[in-house]
């Protein structure tokens, strides 16, 4: 396994890099833009839109590389009529007629049959091409799989909340490759908790983002770990991701140290 080969995402057929890129956290386009040369074409338009990810794209699909990109937009709406709306929004400050995923964001059971309904009519009217869905609730996703209806999911993993390797990853794996949804982590570094010197064991130094990453891709279910960064620095630091490959199994053993910390010591998130 090597982490500068694309995956196939999933029954969507979309060949996609590795690391994955959000627009929230400030990064400049040219940052993006040198992501994009270096592999990495899964952009995900979420609910805090920064201006670089959007000249990013825009510059992008100006050079005529737009089937090169996988551009994901996401709706927190529980509204069907707002859906549509934001969906337009976003595609409009795109310069695009259509994405290539619509996001269900944070689900923590069935989206509703009207959120569901509209969902796959702005599918059927090519506004988007695949459905993809968000949350927490671990047990969620292989019941949604089976249904048939998404495409992907965006699944929170990292090393303090392994839990998706026992309740997603086998269900979604046993699928035939066909029906398998495509498979995003988020939150790689707890939200930069496991960066953070002061909730470390004793004696063992923090993550770093990197880390964290390859946490994350060194898992075989894995097609694309989401990254965060913040400026042009942090993003040749992701970048570092790919060249440097999966764990070592002594890494990852440091890596579930640093994970179990909190929860053994009393200040855990829930798993």
């Amino acid at each position: 396994m090597d982490f500068k080969t694309p995956r196939i995402l999933g029954r969507t057929g979309l060949r996609v890099g590795r690391l994955g890129l959000a627009a929230s956290f400030g990064a400049p386009a040219e940052a993006y833009e040198e992501a994009f040369d270096r592999g990495c074409n899964y952009f995900y338009w979420g609910s805090i839109r920064k201006d670089g990810m959007r000249r990013a794209i825009r510059n992008i699909c100006g050079q005529g590389k737009r089937d090169d990109l996988v551009i994901v937009l996401q709706s927190y709406s529980r509204s069907p009529r707002l859906m549509k709306f934001f969906l337009q929004k976003g595609l409009g400050a795109l310069s695009l007629d259509q994405a290539d995923v619509l996001l269900l964001g944070w689900h923590n059971k069935p989206p509703s049959r009207k959120i569901m309904d509209r969902a796959q009519a702005l599918r059927d009217q090519g506004l988007v091409r695949f459905l993809g869905l968000s949350g927490h609730n671990r047990q969620l996703f292989p019941r949604l799989a089976e249904d048939g209806v998404f495409d992907l999911f965006h699944v929170r993993y990292n090393a303090a909340h392994r839990g998706a390797e026992t309740e997603i990853f086998p269900q979604l794996a046993a699928l035939p490759d066909q029906e398998r949804p495509g498979i995003v982590t988020y939150t790689a570094t707890r939200w930069g908790q496991l960066m953070n010197a002061k909730k470390m064991p004793p004696g063992e130094p923090p993550a770093r983002a990197p880390d964290c990453y390859r946490f994350a891709l060194s898992h075989g279910a894995v097609d694309v770990a989401m990254c965060g960064p913040k400026d042009s620095g942090q993003m040749r630091e992701d970048l570092e991701v790919l060249d440097q490959g999966p764990l070592s199994p002594e890494e990852t053993a440091r890596m579930h140290r640093i994970g179990d910390y909190p929860h053994e010591h009393g200040r855990g998130m829930f798993r």
